[in-house]
């Protein structure tokens, strides 16, 4: 009688849950997904992100992005940019002192490295290694952003420490004293 009762309470946790996971794919079938927009520095470091609907085309999500850097490094003046982001971005980008270049493609019907827009790609697959960004499990888009944010740490972390080592001047042979000072994991 007990195992009885217990088999219902579990098929019926079993239908339970399986009608909610039903629900989450018929709405999650509605969502259109989202687009993330980056800004990174020549070494690949994220400094802004904006995550917007699929419907919002990249260069009106541009200027939240370029406010955002604005905002965190307004240290930055130039600006490479996909050949999406022409028209009057510029313009607007001129009014915050940054210049906006375009990164222009020689054959438009070809695939070709576009020189600097590696660097985002790059950033782009380093966020993809982790589990929580690489679909989109969350449902408000500030969480989806935190999530980027907190999964570019150790990334950042990693290239900030190869950068002081080189800087300092010492690459692949380091003394114990500055192992535990520049390596510590």
């Amino acid at each position: 009688m007990l195992s009885r009762h217990l088999a219902r309470s579990v098929d019926d946790t079993v239908l339970n849950a399986s009608l909610q996971v039903k629900d989450m794919i018929e709405s999650r079938a509605q969502d259109n997904g989202r687009k993330r927009h980056i800004a990174v520095d020549a070494m690949g470091l994220l400094l802004a992100v904006v995550i917007t609907a699929a419907s919002v085309q990249d260069r009106d999500a541009a200027r939240p992005l370029l406010w955002n850097l604005h905002r965190t490094s307004r240290r930055i003046r130039l600006i490479w940019a996909d050949a999406v982001y022409t028209g009057k971005l510029a313009a607007w980008a001129a009014t915050m002192k940054m210049t906006l270049q375009i990164v222009p493609r020689r054959n438009p019907h070809a695939f070709e490295v576009l020189p600097r827009r590696w660097v985002v790609e790059r950033t782009f697959a380093w966020i993809s290694k982790h589990r929580r960004t690489v679909r989109d499990y969350e449902r408000l888009p500030a969480s989806h952003e935190a999530m980027i944010l907190w999964a570019m740490i150790p990334v950042n972390c990693t290239i900030l420490r190869r950068s002081v080592l080189e800087l300092v001047g010492f690459g692949g042979c380091l003394n114990r004293a500055f192992k535990k000072v520049f390596v510590a994991s």
